[in-house]
């Protein structure tokens, strides 16, 4: 079996870079919604989310940077095209929402469709005992779990 620069076997490697890929590209398109919702948010809770959202697309900036560097760890290359990142979209996209209750949905939804993304991530890389991977999707489904707890929490009212 080869194995690639880390240790892991390259085909399977490979298999997750591209899952990492279609992650990258989920992610940049919820960073992208993320601003269009904190740039066109209107009402009384304006403050509060215009911060809210700002916190969120900051965190997946980070995020998406991570994944890039993931994808090069497992000797990939990440995709870095609005045509790569539309193609591999599972999210719905949110244009011109400025409705506070139409935002939070909008965040929900993306948010539980990447969990579904990481949880196939982190089951195929335990199996092949990637741990940065695993640490890395663990990471950001903990994280993703509770801001889903916190916005249905705001949606309760």
């Amino acid at each position: 079996m080869k194995m690639n620069s880390i240790g892991l076997p390259s085909a399977a490697a490979e298999v997750l870079a591209t899952e990492l890929n279609v992650l990258l590209a989920n992610f940049q398109i919820y960073y992208q919604n993320l601003r269009g919702l904190h740039w066109n948010i209107r009402g009384k809770r304006f403050f509060d989310l215009h911060l809210k959202f700002e916190e969120l697309y900051n965190d997946s900036q980070l995020k998406i940077d991570l994944l890039a560097e993931r994808v090069l760890t497992l000797d990939g290359v990440p995709l870095h095209t609005f045509e790569d990142y539309l193609k591999n979209n599972q999210l719905e996209i949110g244009k011109n929402i400025h409705k506070d209750e139409k935002a939070i949905e909008l965040i929900v939804a993306s948010l539980a469709k990447l969990l579904t993304i990481e949880r196939v991530i982190l089951k195929k890389s335990g199996e092949i005992e990637d741990e940065g991977t695993n640490a890395m999707m663990s990471d950001f489904i903990a994280e993703q779990e509770k801001t889903i707890w916190m916005l249905k929490a705001w949606q309760q009212e």
